[in-house]
């Protein structure tokens, strides 16, 4: 039976919570003499030796990628104690999220995360058909495991921890998360991002951070995702892997977009982990870290309450203040990322970033009477 025809100017109908879900926007762009601190990406440009691994690669792109990215599943399979297929390449550790959720929850499941946590966490889940269970992190900003723990339900598919938290730079201990481990039920996925682990040092990094180097093979329904956008400097090219058990990860290989990771992406990564390399990447990290830590300090003792900053940002909880805060820095020339009406998040950028950022933010310490703004 033929149906008649929709009358001309008729919607196409689209899935109703898509068509209500806002896309990811990426921050304002920076002005020309200022900086743009709102993308976590690392500041430094990458390594020559990256750079001519990444133009080789413009000779053979008439041809696919390797869609399993081998070469660097077996490098990153060598320092984590794993087999290659207990390793998954994706297009950043984002995609690699996308296709964990997908593989597990559908509609009438639900994710549990903590919040505030990435931003993508909700799109994503929504995308996948299932419903979000936001648990309120605790006071001094990092996640609540007990209360995520009493969050799942029969419902529940996936859990995911972020260590160090996004947006605000807390990180879960290896104590916190053993306990936590031990009261998920085993046949729930967890999703441990590690997005910011390299940047777990400085001040502060004493208080045992889980680490997933020590987790592997010890919990069947544990997935640990990673990256090289932050701390490796890759943000543009796209590349994190997965370390977790086989089965786990081809249900994500199903779901995946095939041929998502690049040769470019691929190739730099295996560059990135050559000896010279690698070591070069984590002494500009360590200076990011000890940038981190003194502008934590110098905003604490401005009177901002910045919790413990484990990333390569910090989190100013500006609350109801947040977008005439993000606008006077803007307006300074500092682009960060507003997440009104909970706080903005600042990346740790140029050394000649954070005179201006503290001469500016001391003007708007919350209390004081000139750090209100009109």
């Amino acid at each position: 039976m033929v149906t008649a025809p929709e009358p001309a100017g008729a919607r196409v109908r689209l899935r109703p919570e898509i068509a209500a879900l806002p896309p990811y926007r990426q921050g304002r762009p920076a002005p020309a003499d200022g900086f743009k601190l709102s993308s976590n990406e690392n500041p430094s440009g990458p390594l020559p030796s990256v750079v001519e691994v990444v133009a080789a690669t413009a000779h053979h792109i008439n041809r696919y990628p390797d869609a399993t990215a081998l070469a660097l599943r077996e490098r990153l399979a060598e320092r984590f104690g794993v087999s290659a297929d207990e390793v998954l390449i994706g297009a950043g550790s984002v995609s690699l999220l996308a296709q964990f959720i997908l593989a597990a929850a559908a509609p009438g499941d639900e994710v549990v995360y903590s919040w505030r946590s990435f931003e993508a966490y909700p799109g994503l889940v929504t995308v996948a058909g299932a419903t979000s269970v936001a648990v309120p992190n605790r006071a001094d900003h990092g996640h609540d495991l007990d209360a995520m723990a009493e969050a799942i339900t029969d419902r529940t598919r996936v859990v995911i921890v972020c260590s160090p938290n996004n947006p605000t730079g807390v990180v879960v201990t290896a104590a916190e998360f053993d306990a936590f481990m031990a009261k998920v039920p085993a046949d729930r996925l967890v999703l441990l991002d590690e997005a910011y682990i390299e940047f777990v040092q400085g001040e502060g990094a004493a208080g045992g951070a889980v680490d997933a180097r020590t987790l592997v093979g010890r919990h069947p329904n544990l997935v640990v995702l990673r990256t090289f956008s932050k701390a490796y400097g890759l943000a543009g090219l796209r590349v994190g892997y997965a370390v977790g058990p086989v089965e786990l990860l081809d249900a994500a290989r199903a779901t995946a977009i095939p041929l998502g990771v690049t040769a470019a992406a691929a190739s730099a990564a295996l560059a990135s982990l050559e000896p010279a390399a690698e070591a070069e990447l984590l002494d500009r990290v360590a200076v990011i870290a000890e940038r981190r830590d003194r502008l934590r300090t110098a905003l604490i003792d401005q009177g901002w309450p910045v919790p413990a900053a484990m990333g390569n940002f910090v989190w100013l909880p500006t609350r109801d203040a947040t977008t005439a805060v993000a606008d006077r820095l803007f307006e300074a020339g500092l682009v960060t990322r507003a997440f009104p009406p909970e706080g903005i998040r600042v990346s740790i950028g140029e050394e000649e970033s954070v005179d201006t950022l503290l001469r500016i933010l001391s003007e708007l310490v919350p209390g004081s009477q000139e750090g209100r703004p009109a």
